[in-house]
Parts: C-alpha cells; sequence; structure tokens
C-alpha cells in the first residue's frame, strides 16, 4: 500500500502526462537532414539521430500518424504530412525544429510521396486515392504552380533533377516517367514522357494504324489487332494482344546524374541509363538479382563501368542514402538496421510476440511465434543472456503474466489453452499444468495471507454472445506434489483449482481485476467500460453491471490497472491512450502516442513507482515512455521508511523461498509418485467419445455432401448431354469385321431456330415471286420466240443445268436429303442479311441430311437386332446339338455392346459393384427370412428331382435325342468265364451282342446327322452376319459421303461467317477511326487554343519588353541633357563612369568536394545573389572618394542616383529579356504540338479513305465454292507454273470451249504445215546421218586394222588361232584343275592329320621334357650346391690364370661370331640389290609392239 497516495499527488499537482523518450524504427524513408544527422518517421514522431553521438531529437505530428515524409541535407528542410481527411503537409527546419509553412492541398486522403527540389524553394507531391495528383509548390510563398492527376496511377519513387529542378522522376513497379515542368512567365505546365518497354520512345499510334505493306488478297484487308479485337473506343489505341507484348522489367530504385541522366535499377537485376529528353535507356550490368548483402561502388564512363570497391552487410539490403557532403553513405537492411560506412549502428530488433519482467528477480519471460518461452537474465541490461527455454505449443505465445509474489509464469498460447508455469528456476520453470478453455485475457491477483494466487480468464463463448469469467486458484500443492493435481494429459484438476464461473451480461475484449472481487471490462460490441462487483452477484446466472460509461475509443479496446489499483488505462486502434480513477470512472489524462493508421497500441505497462507508462504500437514500430509532471520528490522522501519495511520483508520472503526449495532438492526419490501410474477420468472418456462421434457425423456429413455434388453433376452432365438430345447417339459395329458406324446425335431444334427458319423460308418464297414476275414482265416486253425453239432451249437448259448444277451450288447435298433450291445463287450473297439467310438455310439443310441419314441408320439397327435374335434362336439348337455331342466347342453368342446401347452408362448393375452393400437392420432380417425361403423350396424340389432320376433316369419320356445316352446292361453272367456258360446263356449273349450292334449303328446315324445339322446352321449364321457386315460397310461409306457433304456445307457457312466477322471487323476500325479522329480534333482546337493564347501573352510582353527597352535607351541618351548645367570636361568623365558597371561576381567551383551536382543554386536565389553583388558593388563606387575632382557634392549625388536608375533598368531589361525567351520557347513548343496533331488528323483520314475503298472491294469481291471432278484438269507441278488466281475471271463454260475450238482449228493448220516441213527436212537428215555412217565406218576399220598390227601374240592366243575346239581345250582344263583340287584337298586334310599326330606327339614329347626338366632341375640345384662349394674350393686355391684364359678365349669367340653375322647381313643385302638389278635387266629386254603411222 506504498503507492496508494500516488493519486492524490497526481490530482493536487496536475494530471497532465509528456513522453520521456520515443524508440523505434519503421524502415522506411530514412535520410540526412545534414551531414551527421539522419532522420526518419516513426508512428507519430519523427526521430532526428545524430550519427556520432547517438542523440535523438524528436519531432511529434500534432495530427497523429505521420504519414508522407521528405528531407532536403542541403537546406535542412524536413517536410512530411499527416494521416486524416484533407491532410496537410508540414515543413520545418533542423536543428530549430522551427515551422516553414503548411500547405493544404487539394488531397482529400492522404499524400504518398514528398519530394524537395535540391535547391530553391520547390516542393512536389503525389496524393493517393482518389485523385492520385502530382502537384508543385512554391513552399516559401505556399502556392501551387501547376497539378496533374493521373486516376489509378500509384508512384512509388519521387525526385527533382539536382541539375534542373523543371524535370522530375516518377516511377513504380511497371514504369517510370519523367515530367517536364513548363515555364510561361508565372504559369507553369506539367508534360510527361514515358519511355516505351524496348528503350525507345513510345509511339501512340504504331499499334492503332495499319501497315498498308502487309496484304492478304485471299482473306480481305489486313486489320490492326484492336479492329479485330471489336475495340473502337480509347482502348483501341493502346491494345496489343498478349502475344505481342515484350517481357518488361520492373523498376525498384533510380537516381539523377551530374549530366541529367537517369539511372535505374530493375527488379530482375538489370542497371539501365536513360537520356532524360530522347528517352533511350541502355544496358549497363546486368546480374540475376540476389540479396547478397554487398554494397559495390562503381566509376562509369558511357557505357562502360568498373567496380572500385564493395561493402559487405551480410544482409538484404532495402535502400542507400549519401550525406549531403556525399562522404557518408547511409546503408538500410530489412532486419531494421542501418550502417553507416565508418560504424554499423543497430537501432533494434525484435522477433517475441509477448514480454513479462519477473518481479522477484532481473529476468525476462519472452514468448515467440514457434511457440517457445525464452528465459532470459537481465541482471547486466547490456549483456542479456538467455538462461532457458521451454516449448508449450507450435502456434505463438500471446499471453505472458507473473503473479505479484512471482511464483508462477501464467501463459497462454494461440490454441487457447492456459499454461502454468514454476517460475522459480531453481525447477526450470516446470510446466504445471494447463487448462483447455479459449480465453481472451488474463489477470492474477496474490493473496499474502493465504498465499494464493487467484487467476481470472476472460472468454467469450460463441453460442451464448456473452462474456464469461473463470476465476480458479493456484495452491502451493500444484508445485509440491504436481502429480496429483493432473491428470494423465497434464491438465489441472477442477477440485484442485477450484474453479468458478461468472455470467456476464456483455461480450468483452478485456477484464481486469482488483483485490475486492471489482472487475471492469471493455465492451466488445459497443465502445463503453462497465464495472462489475462479483461477490454481491454470486448466486445469480447473469452478472449485471453496476457501472458504465462511454468510450470515445474505437473497439476493441484493452484495459489495465496501475500497480496500486487506483489508476485503469484503456487503449484501443485508435492509438490514444485514456487514463481513468478506478473508482469514479472519470478520465484523467489521455495522450495520442500512436495513431489508428498503425493499428493503435498493441501493449502496455507500468512501472513499479507509477512514474512512467510504456507504450508500444502494433504496426508502427514505435515504442513511447511517457512520464508525469508533477513533484514526486517529497512523496519519495515522505514514504521512504515505508518502502525500506516493503525491501526488507521481500528479503525475507525470498530467503524463506530458497530454503524451501533447497528442502525440496533433498527430499529422496521414493516419496515420489511413479511416472507410469494413471488415474481413469471418466469425464475425459466421455469427452473424447463424444468428439469421435462428432468426427463420425462429420465425416459422414462430408462424403454425403460429396454424394451430393457427385449426383448434380452427373444430372447436369445427364441433362445437358443425353436429355437435351431427341437423337441419342450411339453406334453400329459388324459381327465380323473391325468397322463402326455412328449416327448424328441432334438435339431438338428451339423454337426460336425454327422461327427463324420459318422467317427465311417466307421470304424466300417472296423473293421468288418477286422475281418470276419480273422475268413475265421482261418476256412480255422481249420479242416473241418461237414455239420450238423455246422448247430446244428449255430442253438445252435443263440438260445444262442439271449437269452444272450441283458445280455452281458447291455441295452434292442435294443427293442426301437437302434441298438446295431454296439457297440464296452464290453471287447475289452481298448483304449482310442475306448472309445470314444463306447461313440458316445451310444449317437446315445440314440438319435434314443428318435426319436422312440418321433414318437409314435406325433401319440397320434394327436388322441387327433381327439378325441376333435369329443368331440367338440357331445357337438354342447349336447349343443342344454340342451338348448331345459332348463337344469341347464354345458356342459364338453376337451381342450388342456399350456403344450400341449406350443407355447402359446411366444403369448401375449389382456385378459393377465391388465392395459389399450396406443394409439395414430392417433389410438384413428380410433377406436371412427370403434366403430362408428360399432354401425350403430348393430342398423340396431336389427330393422329388431325385425320385424321378431314381426311377426312370431322371426322364419322363425316352426322346429320340437321348438314344446316345442309351446304355444296354450286359447279362449278369458276363462275369463268368466263356467255358463256364450254358446254351441259353450264349443265346443271351449273342442277343446282346446283336442289341448293342444295332444300337451304334443308330447312334452313328444320329450322330452324323446332328453334325450335318450343325454344320448347316454354322454356315447359314456366318452368311447371314456376312450379309449384315456389308450392309454395315454399305452404310459406312454413306456416312463418309453424308460427312463430305457436310463438311461442304460448314465450308460455305464458315466463308460466310469470315466474312460476316471481317465486315464486322472493317465497321468496328471505322467507327475507332471515327472515334480517334473526333478526339484529335478536339486535341487540335484545344492546342490551337493555346497556341493563340500564347502568342498573344508572348506579344503582349514583348511589348512591355519594347517599351522597357526603349525607356532604357531614352535612359541613356538623356543623360547629357539632364546635365547640361555641368561643365563640358566632367560630363565626358562622367558619362564614362555613367556607362562603367562593377565586374561580375564569379561562381567558386570547390574541387575538393565529393558531391557529384556540385553547389548549385536556384535561379530565383542565383538571381537575387547576383543584385545583392551588384548592387553593393555600385553603393562602393558611389562613394565620395571616387567623385572627380572639381565636381560638386549635390551634382554627383544626382549622378549617382541616376546612374543607379539605369543600373535597375538595365536589370530589369535582362530579367526581362529572359523571361521573353523562355516565353517563345514555350510558344514554339505549343506550335510543335499543333503541327504535330495537324498531321496526325491528316494521316487519320487518309487511313479512313483507305479503309472506305478496302470495305467497298471486300464487299463486291465474293468467295464462291465450287465442285470440281477429280481428274478433269489435272497439272504437274512445275517450277514455272505456280498458280496465281488473283486476277482470274470467272467466265461460262461455253466461252472457253468456242475458243477452245478455235485455237484447235488453227493449231490443226499449223500442225499439217509443220508434217510438211517436217518431212522434207527429215530426207535431209537421213542424207547426213548415212554420210556419217559411212565416215564412222570407214575409222572404225581403220581403227581395228591398227590394232591387229599392235597386238601382242602370247601363247594362249597362239593356242585360240590354232586349236579348232577352244572352248572344249578351256573346259577340259577346267575339269583337270578342279581334279587337281580335289587330290590337293585330299593331300591337305591328309597333313592336316599328321600334323594333328605330329602335335600329339609333341605334347607327349613336352610332358616328356617337362618330366626331364624337373628331373634336371633337381640335379641342378644339386649342381649348384656342388659348385658353390667348388667355388669356394677354388677361391681357397690359385687358379686366377686358368680363369682369366678361358674368359678370354670365350670373349673371342663372342668377337668372332659377332663380326661372322655382320658379314652375312651384307651379303644378303648385296644379294638383294643384284636380284633387283637382275630382274630390271629383263624387263628391259622384254619384246614391245609399236604402233605404225600409215
Amino acid at each position: 500500500h506504498a503507492l496508494d497516495p500516488l493519486y492524490d499527488a497526481l490530482s493536487s499537482n496536475g494530471n497532465y502526462n509528456d513522453w520521456a523518450w520515443v524508440q523505434g524504427f519503421t524502415n522506411r524513408n530514412v535520410g540526412f537532414v545534414n551531414n551527421k544527422t539522419i532522420c526518419y518517421p516513426c508512428g507519430n514522431y519523427i526521430l532526428f539521430v545524430d550519427i556520432e553521438t547517438k542523440k535523438k531529437t524528436v519531432l511529434k505530428c500534432k495530427n497523429g500518424h505521420v504519414g508522407a515524409f521528405a528531407v532536403n541535407g542541403n537546406s535542412q528542410m524536413v517536410a512530411f504530412s499527416d494521416q486524416k481527411l484533407n491532410p496537410i503537409i508540414y515543413i520545418y527546419t533542423f536543428p530549430g525544429l522551427v515551422k516553414q509553412s503548411e500547405i493544404k492541398g487539394e488531397a482529400q486522403l492522404d499524400y504518398s510521396l514528398l519530394a524537395f527540389s535540391y535547391m530553391g524553394p520547390y516542393l512536389a507531391t503525389y496524393s493517393s486515392v482518389p485523385e492520385f495528383a502530382l502537384s508543385i509548390w512554391d513552399w516559401q510563398e505556399n502556392i501551387l504552380l501547376c497539378s496533374k492527376s493521373q486516376p489509378g496511377v500509384k508512384v512509388t519513387s519521387m525526385s527533382f533533377n539536382p541539375m534542373n529542378w523543371h524535370q522530375l522522376c516518377l516511377s513504380n513497379e511497371s514504369s517510370l516517367t519523367v515530367w517536364n515542368i513548363e515555364r510561361n512567365d508565372q504559369e507553369h505546365h506539367l508534360k510527361s514522357k514515358l519511355p516505351a518497354e524496348d528503350g525507345s520512345p513510345m509511339c501512340k499510334q504504331d499499334v492503332f494504324f495499319s501497315h498498308p505493306d502487309i496484304q492478304d488478297l485471299y482473306y480481305g484487308p489486313v486489320l490492326p489487332i484492336s479492329a479485330i479485337a471489336g475495340l473502337a473506343g480509347d482502348e483501341a489505341e493502346t491494345f496489343r494482344p498478349k502475344d505481342d507484348i515484350q517481357p518488361s522489367v520492373h523498376p525498384t530504385v533510380h537516381c539523377w546524374t551530374a549530366t541529367s541522366d537517369l539511372y535505374m535499377g530493375c527488379e530482375e537485376g538489370h542497371f539501365l541509363a536513360i537520356n532524360a529528353e530522347t528517352l533511350k535507356a541502355s544496358l549497363l550490368y546486368y546480374k540475376p538479382a540476389q540479396d547478397d548483402g554487398i554494397v559495390r561502388f562503381y566509376q562509369i564512363k558511357g557505357t562502360h563501368y568498373q567496380m572500385d570497391d564493395s561493402f559487405d552487410v551480410s544482409e538484404p539490403i532495402t535502400s542507400l542514402d549519401f550525406s549531403p557532403d556525399y562522404n557518408t553513405l547511409l546503408v538500410e537492411t530489412d532486419k531494421v538496421q542501418y550502417y553507416v560506412m565508418r560504424c554499423p549502428c543497430q537501432v533494434t530488433s525484435a522477433t517475441a510476440t509477448a514480454m513479462v519482467c519477473c518481479p522477484s528477480s532481473y529476468s525476462v519471460a519472452v514468448g515467440t511465434k514457434v511457440g517457445h518461452i525464452y528465459f532470459i537474465d537481465v541482471t547486466k541490461a547490456e549483456m542479456p543472456r538467455v538462461v532457458h527455454r521451454v516449448f508449450l505449443s507450435d502456434l505463438p505465445v500471446h499471453h505472458l503474466q507473473y503473479d505479484q509474489s512471482g511464483q508462477y509464469l501464467i501463459t497462454g498460447a494461440a490454441e487457447g489453452h492456459i499454461f502454468i508455469l514454476d517460475a522459480r528456476p531453481s525447477k526450470l520453470f516446470q510446466v504445471l499444468g494447463y487448462l483447455g478453455n479459449i480465453f481472451l485475457g488474463l489477470s492474477a491477483i496474490y493473496d499474502v495471507e493465504s498465499e494464493l494466487v487467484e487467476v481470472m480468464a476472460l472468454l467469450c463463448p460463441p453460442d451464448i454472445k456473452r462474456a464469461r469469467l473463470e476465476i480458479f486458484c493456484l495452491p502451493t500443492a500444484i508445485t509440491i506434489d504436481n502429480d496429483e493435481c493432473i491428470d494423465e494429459r497434464g491438465m489441472l484438476k477442477n477440485r484442485v483449482i477450484q474453479k468458478h464461473q461468472y455470467e456476464l451480461d456483455y461480450p468483452l475484449s478485456s477484464a481486469v481485476r482488483q483485490k475486492d472481487d471489482t472487475v471492469y471490462g471493455y465492451c466488445n460490441h459497443a465502445p463503453f467500460i462497465c464495472k462489475y462487483h462479483l461477490k454481491t452477484w454470486k448466486d445469480v446466472s447473469v452478472t449485471l453491471s453496476e457501472k458504465k460509461i462511454p468510450s470515445n475509443q474505437f473497439a476493441p479496446g484493452f484495459l489495465h490497472l496501475s500497480p496500486n489499483s487506483q489508476l485503469l488505462t484503456s487503449v484501443a486502434k485508435d492509438g490514444v491512450l485514456f487514463i481513468h480513477d478506478a473508482v469514479t470512472l472519470e478520465t484523467v489524462a489521455q495522450e495520442n502516442c500512436h495513431s489508428y493508421q498503425g493499428q493503435g497500441i498493441g501493449s502496455l505497462s507500468f512501472s513499479l513507482d507509477g512514474q512512467f507508462i510504456l507504450v508500444n504500437g502494433v504496426d508502427d514500430g514505435t515504442l513511447v515512455c511517457l512520464k508525469w509532471k508533477y513533484a514526486i520528490k517529497e512523496e519519495i522522501k515522505k514514504f521512504a521508511d515505508k518502502r525500506k519495511e516493503l525491501k526488507k520483508g521481500i528479503k525475507k520472503l525470498r530467503k524463506t523461498i530458497q530454503e524451501m526449495m533447497y528442502e525440496n532438492e533433498q527430499v529422496p526419490d521414493i516419496e515420489r509418485l511413479d511416472q507410469q501410474e494413471f488415474n481413469l477420468d471418466i469425464e475425459e472418456q466421455e469427452r473424447l467419445q463424444a468428439e469421435s462421434e462428432q468426427e463420425v457425423a462429420r465425416v459422414r456429413k462430408e462424403i454425403e455432401m460429396e454424394n451430393l455434388a457427385k449426383c448434380y453433376l452427373r444430372d447436369i452432365i445427364k441433362k445437358e448431354c443425353w436429355d437435351s438430345m431427341s437423337i441419342k447417339g450411339h453406334a453400329i459395329k459388324c459381327f465380323h469385321a473391325a468397322y463402326k458406324v455412328t449416327n448424328y446425335p441432334m438435339k431438338e431444334r428451339s423454337k426460336e431456330e425454327l422461327e427463324a427458319l420459318e422467317r427465311v423460308l417466307q421470304l424466300k418464297k417472296i423473293e421468288s415471286a418477286d422475281l418470276k414476275i419480273r422475268k413475265e414482265i421482261v418476256e412480255f416486253q422481249s420479242q416473241a420466240i418461237p414455239p420450238k425453239e423455246e422448247g430446244e432451249k428449255v430442253e438445252e437448259e435443263a440438260v445444262t443445268d442439271e449437269s452444272t448444277s450441283n458445280s455452281l451450288i458447291g455441295s452434292l447435298s442435294a443427293q442426301f436429303g437437302g434441298d438446295t433450291s431454296i439457297l440464296y445463287h452464290q453471287m447475289d450473297l452481298h448483304t449482310r442479311e442475306e448472309k445470314i439467310n444463306q447461313i440458316i438455310l445451310l444449317q437446315d439443310i445440314i440438319y435434314k441430311v443428318k435426319t436422312a441419314f440418321n433414318k437409314e441408320f435406325d433401319t440397320v439397327a434394327r436388322q441387327k437386332e433381327q439378325e441376333i435374335a435369329r443368331v440367338k434362336e440357331r445357337n438354342l439348337r447349336i447349343q443342344e446339338i454340342v451338348e448331345q455331342l459332348e463337344l469341347q466347342e464354345e458356342v459364338w453368342e453376337p451381342a450388342l455392346t456399350d456403344d450400341e446401347i449406350p443407355e447402359r452408362a446411366l444403369a448401375v448393375e449389382d456385378s459393377e459393384i465391388k465392395v459389399e452393400k450396406y443394409l439395414t437392420p430392417q433389410q438384413r432380417a428380410k433377406a436371412e427370412m427370403m434366403a430362408k425361403i428360399e432354401m425350403e423350396r430348393r430342398l423340396a424340389n431336389s427330393a422329388r428331382q431325385r425320385a424321378l432320376y431314381d426311377m426312370m433316369g431322371g426322364v419322363l419320356e425316352i426322346k429320340k435325342e437321348d438314344i446316345l445316352k442309351i446304355e444296354i446292361p450286359p447279362p449278369p453272367f458276363v462275369s463268368k468265364p466263356d467255358t463256364l456258360w450254358n446254351e441259353e446263356e450264349k443265346k443271351v449273349f449273342k442277343e446282346y451282342e446283336k442289341k448293342v450292334k444295332e444300337l451304334n449303328e443308330e447312334r452313328e446315324k444320329y450322330r452324323k446327322t446332328l453334325e450335318t445339322e450343325l454344320k448347316k446352321l454354322q454356315t447359314s449364321i456366318q452368311e447371314t452376319t456376312q450379309t449384315f457386315d456389308d450392309t454395315v460397310s454399305k452404310l459406312f461409306e454413306r456416312k463418309v459421303k453424308s460427312e463430305m457433304v457436310i463438311y461442304q456445307e460448314e465450308l460455305k457457312i464458315n466463308n460466310l461467317l469470315y466474312s460476316l466477322l471481317l465486315d464486322e471487323e472493317l465497321s468496328t476500325r471505322e467507327a475507332g477511326l471515327n472515334h480517334f479522329l473526333d478526339k484529335k480534333r478536339k486535341e487540335k482546337l484545344s492546342t490551337a487554343e493555346a497556341v493563340q493564347v500564347a502568342r498573344a501573352q508572348v506579344d503582349a510582353y514583348r511589348e512591355t519588353y519594347d517599351n522597357l527597352a526603349a525607356e532604357d535607351k531614352i535612359l541613356e541618351r538623356g543623360f547629357k541633357k539632364e546635365f547640361s548645367d555641368v561643365p563640358a570636361h566632367h560630363i565626358e568623365h562622367l558619362f564614362k563612369l555613367y556607362k562603367r558597371r562593377p565586374r561580375a561576381q564569379k561562381i567558386k567551383m570547390h574541387l575538393d568536394t565529393a558531391n557529384p551536382y556540385g553547389d548549385r543554386p536556384g535561379s530565383a536565389r542565383a538571381y537575387k545573389e547576383a543584385l545583392a553583388h551588384l548592387m553593393k558593388a555600385i553603393d562602393e563606387m558611389d562613394g565620395p572618394e571616387n567623385m572627380p575632382e572639381g565636381l560638386e557634392l549635390p551634382v554627383w549625388e544626382r549622378f549617382c542616383l541616376a546612374r543607379r536608375t539605369k543600373v535597375e533598368s538595365e536589370q530589369l531589361v535582362k530579367r526581362k529579356a529572359l523571361a521573353l525567351a523562355e516565353m517563345q520557347a514555350f510558344l514554339q513548343t505549343r506550335m510543335d504540338d499543333d503541327e504535330k496533331i495537324r498531321m496526325d488528323i491528316e494521316k487519320i483520314l487518309n487511313e479512313l479513305n483507305t479503309l472506305r475503298e478496302e470495305k467497298m472491294r471486300f464487299q463486291l469481291d465474293l468467295t464462291v465454292q465450287f465442285l470440281l471432278k477429280q481428274g478433269q484438269v489435272e497439272l504437274e507441278s512445275a517450277a514455272e507454273l505456280i498458280p496465281d488466281y488473283t486476277d482470274a475471271i470467272l467466265l461460262h463454260k461455253s466461252v472457253i470451249e468456242e475458243l477452245n475450238c478455235t485455237i484447235r482449228a488453227q493449231g490443226e493448220k499449223k500442225i499439217a504445215s509443220m508434217v510438211e516441213s517436217k518431212d522434207f527436212s527429215k530426207g535431209i537428215f537421213q542424207l547426213e546421218w548415212e554420210h556419217k555412217k559411212m565416215k564412222m565406218l570407214m575409222e572404225d576399220l581403220n581403227q581395228r586394222a591398227r590394232d591387229i598390227q599392235n597386238l601382242h601374240v602370247s601363247r594362249d592366243r597362239q593356242l585360240f588361232l590354232r586349236i579348232l575346239n577352244y572352248d572344249s581345250r578351256i573346259t577340259h582344263q577346267v575339269s583337270v584343275m578342279e581334279q587337281t583340287l580335289g587330290v590337293m584337298d585330299k593331300l591337305h586334310k591328309k597333313k592336316v592329320k599328321n600334323c594333328q599326330k605330329v602335335f600329339k606327339d609333341l605334347e607327349k614329347r613336352i610332358s616328356l621334357k617337362e618330366q626331364a626338366n624337373y628331373k634336371l632341375s633337381q640335379e641342378l640345384q644339386e649342381m649348384l650346391v656342388s659348385v658353390s662349394e667348388r667355388r669356394h674350393i677354388f677361391e681357397a686355391a690359385d687358379t686366377r690364370l686358368v680363369s682369366e684364359k678361358a674368359a678370354k678365349e670365350h670373349y673371342q669367340n663372342i668377337v668372332q661370331r659377332r663380326q661372322l653375322v655382320d658379314l652375312a647381313k651384307e651379303q644378303a643385302q648385296e644379294i638383294s640389290v643384284l636380284q633387283a638389278e637382275v630382274e630390271r635387266l629383263r624387263m628391259r629386254t622384254f619384246p614391245a609392239l609399236f604402233e605404225m603411222e600409215y
């Protein structure tokens, strides 16, 4: 109770509060206000941070949340807007934070962007919904210079050109726009330029005007895509199909260069340079976009770049910003951090969902999104450390609260469970249990006397739509014997926590409780605060509120109690904090610390002494600390003793708790309950059973709904595809072939279609009657024709019409049930109505063709059914014969397939269901009873049949068909030997054999009869089914021809539809051009008016300028007249001084600065500075020390005044000249725009004329379909014969035939003359040929003589010449050679055998040699031993000379052998050389015959 007098001190010292400090970062619009200070908006505040000292300065927005924000580091200005209706823009200076201006624009809801010009008093604003207006302001004078609206266009970035404030760049996620601010004296105008996707200036007419170079004479004129799409308004000018749209880049950031160009970075990784005048884009750099967290510095010259340095921040970067002196770079990342090039500085980083401080220790519990609770030791606030972590659930932790004693941590997860944790670190923050209700808020109270903790949970069940309070206790037993207090699922038992429920009269969003059972609640539906006293409403079903006050906040709201329970705070989404008296509920204080745009206040916390209130926003990222304005030092002194006593009591309590914890740790394990012991909870079982039943019901309902949806879909499909068909689609298949013929499924024609057809037929009858009457009138007026000739002509025309009708009609539908006499002639289809009527008539013909085919199809289908019935009848007899003959042969049973009976798909057979049918108990009992009755009936029938079979072999009468089954029983004595039979038995046996023989003969006859009948039946079935297959094949051919006819008619319909579509496209194109022409004419009126107004303004301004220039010249000319009283030598000197001017001020260039734009003051500022410098220099020149000698002072003062007037006049003339030049440039721009629009109008008129000519040509150029007989005209494809019918003319056949007859007669005459000349030249050619033949024979004989003389007579040729029968000799030689080959073959085989024998002998010898080698190897080992022994003996004896002699002799032998080998090689080489020489000499002496010349 040490804090109870706090409210008295508040009320006596004042109830106003103010913020102590503000923390937060929103990751947007961070900029430099000077070289060392950054600023950014944060909630309702703007924070200024010194990057060196980290000192913060706060500027508060009076009207709530800060909206758009801009900063100018050169002039140290800050501009921001508030977020309210009709927002206001505020402009402040730094560091004084003095308000310079308030701009009230035309924005209704909000501003989205603000931007300062580099120098000069210009501010650009862009409003959001609904205006989307770009406005340029002179903020010093608070004047709107110009404004332009862009409905629906959102902008994400905006900046002035630092080198020219007349240029402004706006960009969004899909485009970049450069705006030019044009000036005409005091008027300002905004004109935009938008670069195209390929970087070229956009020409809107490129996609709107057609291309006359592209022509398609077959399909008609080529039209733009907009006309094909049916667009005629403003959409037609910019419409582009999806396939023609090229992939474009998406701008993310842009900046200006010192050459007034633009650099643009794109989302895809492109880095582009854009010329601001021509809007040509060039690619400087491309790298796939990636957030690598690296800042790179490039030196760019033209289109070349070079990377100089890089800086790695290891986090995704969101923005970059330079300081005004360009010595410091601000790097902003998406993790709410910023980095300065020299030192990174983190503002804040938070991912927690809930946090609470422990009242008994320096620790903090933090809940996260993944369901963990982190316990952090904050003994050293600069170095917090995580000491433990507890996992509750997979959902975020939303509520954390300690009780006042610090024993328990009450938590709440998003799933609605309340978890109770042991707050002692020695127990590792053990989870003691949980409660399973879905709650909205928690409140805990600690009773010091009873040492009980009472927890209140707020619930709002949806079924009763009222709030419910559940209050339960947390006894110390849950920490001592926890297993007895929870069930097997870890839920706290109701008998342990003593849970009580209270039903309230209103639904609440938040509730808090005091120790005296007073509860405060914030109503959810209506904004008011209720006060309840639970003790007075214990036995009542619904607790009513004792007091209720309205609240001006936006529901839902939340309530919090101060530590002394005397103050009640309420917060909501409006961001305003209200502080109420807990007794009277009167408002003590309020503070607008957050805004509605930032979703209001998220959490609130009091300090223990009540001096500070910490308020956190939901989405604005701002943490505000509020402090009370009152004298609290006296109160601290007054209650110092009480505070000491409380601290001692807390220390004593802490010591007692630590001792209890130590004793609990010393408890032996045997006293603890086993974890496997479970207590059966009947309530839990019932609950689980109820849940399972609910789940079963839910699943059953889902299945029923799914089945219902499938049934509905089935009904829809059946209705659309089956019920709506007047003729159902099915097929006919052959019995033996693979043919299948389908009919035409047809819907019943609607009433509208029949009415349209009837209207067209009636119209056609009227037209035919009208045409007949016209012909009669023409025939009556013409000359009479003789009857005979007229009859002949009629017959001729009938024959001609009969042969040519089908060709002219273009189809064969008349032969397949269609009536083509009602059709329009293809040459007469010019109007739109005639084409539509022709389409209706063609559709009727198609319907009739399909109907005719369907009738034939139905006949064949009935025929198949009859054939199947006949086959089945015959199959019955075949089946009987097969059974009698006991043949293992299957009987062919034809049947209709599912394609032939499609109705089967709509019915489900029992055999198709693979699962067991579910039967209800009543159906199951009925089925069992029916099965029992059927079993009894079968038993009775089976007994009767068995008796019949025993008595008469199963039949009542023996038929002829049973002869194959009859068996004659043998006599009983057959089992005895034949020798024991008597005479009678022998007679009986002979009779038996006779009967058996007769029976076998009867059987054989009957069997042959059955086989003959079987073959006859099978042949009959085969013939009838084959005949039906032939019928089906004919029907198939009929179907193919019907399809051909239908396709012919559909081709005509498609041609007509295409002509109608093209006609509509031409009309649409014409309407679009007219609309565009009207639009351009209106623009022409506005541009002409603008030119007229601008010319008038220029003329008026030029007149003013001319007057000022004339006055200036008058001042110069009147100088001598004005000073005529001055001596002449003084006048000349004064005139020179009159014309002298001070030197102009030079602009100092700071070469050592890093600013790429330099120091560029604005135009108005530069003019003022230059004028001030000039006036200062004039003042210096007006000094008495510059007065000529001998001149009087009054004259000098008069001279100075005249010179100053002349200088001011000159400056005024110069300024007017600059303004005039600017106005003339503006006038020229308007004239250029007017000329451009005039040229556009001319282009549109030319396009309209061309379009009308094309439309007229198209209406006269008809598409006619003809039937040509295949093979009548055949042309081989050749390179020089390319059919081109562009210049073709359609003529009658007789004209061509007459022309062909004339050509044929002339051709015959020419052929006759050619035959004569051919016969005469033929004789000449024959004589020449005989002469050539004789010459060739002479040359051939001469060549043969030479060949004979030069012929080499070999031995074979001599034999050929000498022997008469040379062929027989060759045959004899061949036979001899064959005999020789046979002998050689035998010898070869003999040699092979000998070789094999030798091989076997060699193998035997090898084996013997191997054995001998083995023996020799053993002997060798013994000899080696003996040799080694002898070597030792030799070494011991003196035999060195003997061994050297032997070695010398061995060496000489080796040398001699080597010499002999070399000599043999040399001799072999000499022999080979000699052999070659011999061969060469032999070839030289070979006889040769030389050609003799004659």
